[in-house]
Order: structure tokens, then C-alpha cells, then sequence
């Protein structure tokens, strides 16, 4: 796997059936001949943030190794949002899936289209959180740790959302055996 360079993605979804969402999306990325998934978090609830009278969001993170450049991994992303439905009326509004590049090996990068790492990584518990169960030692290209990023954070705490689909298709990817 040369030339392959290791990403994070966080995973977000409150229409429909989110869990279901996230583990088909999980399922194409780890089925794109240019990205492998290693790890999936652990699933968790969280409140939306945006428009009022949205459901709970399912969120997790999924970190992969991938042979795209940064912008074909993004394109990536969006034809599989798109393949769930996802619809771009309202910023922040209710959506089927939302994947979202987080990191891109040590790359810092900003473009109309795409910064790296994500702009409002830091600042959102639904990403931090699920980040730190398969990335806990992280250093993000500042130097900062993801250790001080979720003490920064006025409430780091998230609900699990238990779903058996989920924690099928976790422990056969962490396991290996995909």
C-alpha cells in the first residue's frame, strides 16, 4: 500500500434511520478500491446543531488509509451522501448522511472547496468524542492533542446509541476482517 496516506472521517446522519445510514456508508467507503477503513467508534446520540425541531443526530468516525488526493477523497464522500439521499437546501439543516474529512495525514490545507484539517473539528463533541475511541493518542498538525481538545470543550459527554447493525459491522472491521 504505498502511496496510501491515513484520513478520518466523522459519520453524521438524523433522518430516515441513521444507524443504517452510517453502517452502508462505512460498508461503500471500505468498498471503494481506494480506500480501506481500519477503525470505526463506537456510535453516539447527539443533539443538532442548526435549525430547530431536527431529530438526534447518529454520529461516529471511521479512520481509513486511502490513495485519493484530498479532493477525489471529497468527491468520494459526496456520491455516497448523495446515493443516501442527502439534500443541500439549508445550512445545518436535517440531512440523511454527512460525511465530513477530518484529516488528511498531516496536511493543512484550505481551498473554497476544502479545508483540512476540518474547520469546526475542535469545537464539536460528536466528532472529538468518537475520534478519541480509535485515535486517543492523536496530535493534530498544530501540535495540539485530542486529549487537550476535548478537555477545551464545555461538554465532552455524548449518548451511546446501541444498535446491534452498528456493532456487527464495528467488530468485524476492527477486528480485520473485511
Amino acid at each position: 500500500m504505498s502511496n496510501w496516506q491515513p484520513a478520518a472521517i466523522a459519520l453524521g446522519g438524523n433522518l430516515g434511520d441513521p444507524p443504517a445510514a452510517l453502517c452502508r456508508a462505512v460498508e461503500q467507503l471500505n468498498e471503494h478500491s481506494a480506500i480501506h477503513v481500519l477503525a470505526v467508534s463506537e456510535l453516539y446520540r447527539s443533539e443538532a446543531i442548526g435549525p430547530s425541531g431536527q431529530p438526534d443526530y447518529a454520529n461516529a468516525v471511521v479512520s481509513i488509509v486511502t490513495a485519493l488526493a484530498p479532493e477525489a477523497l471529497l468527491t468520494a464522500l459526496q456520491a455516497i451522501e448523495n446515493e443516501a439521499g442527502r439534500e443541500r437546501h439549508v445550512r445545518w439543516g436535517a440531512r440523511t448522511l454527512d460525511l465530513d474529512l477530518l484529516l488528511y495525514d498531516d496536511l493543512v490545507q484550505t481551498s473554497p472547496r476544502l479545508s483540512i484539517p476540518h474547520i469546526e473539528m475542535i469545537n464539536r463533541a460528536f466528532v472529538l468524542v468518537p475520534l478519541s475511541d480509535i485515535m486517543p493518542a492523536l496530535i493534530f498538525p498544530s501540535g495540539h492533542t485530542l486529549h487537550d481538545a476535548l478537555a477545551a470543550l464545555d461538554n465532552p459527554s455524548l449518548l451511546p446509541w446501541p444498535d446491534t447493525r452498528w456493532q456487527l459491522m464495528q467488530q468485524r472491521i476492527n477486528a480485520g476482517l473485511t
